[in-house]
């Protein structure tokens, strides 16, 4: 089975390429080029995405009135109370 190998060049210098490879005896095949369109990024197809999603199917939700009631939940009310006063 002989080698192959893929060569890509400008258009131009296709001729060039042909009439050298004829007369090294190498034979050409002629591929188009494709161009790979970019998958567009689906935040469904996430493992992040599928754990909030069975996290709300679950329950495992918590709303918080404002910033300072997520942190109560978080932290608890005195651990924030020590962060207010540490002057940080």
């Amino acid at each position: 089975m002989p080698n192959t190998f893929t060569l890509t060049v400008p258009k131009a210098d296709v001729s060039f390429f042909k009439a050298m490879a004829k007369k090294m005896g190498w034979m050409i095949e002629r591929k188009k080029a494709t161009i790979q369109k970019p998958k567009e990024f689906d935040i469904t197809q996430t493992a992040s995405y599928r754990a909030a999603m069975d996290d709300v199917k679950h329950g495992r939700v918590y709303e918080a009135k404002s910033v300072d009631d997520m942190f109560i939940q978080i932290l608890g009310e005195e651990a924030l109370d020590e962060i207010r006063n540490s002057h940080v």
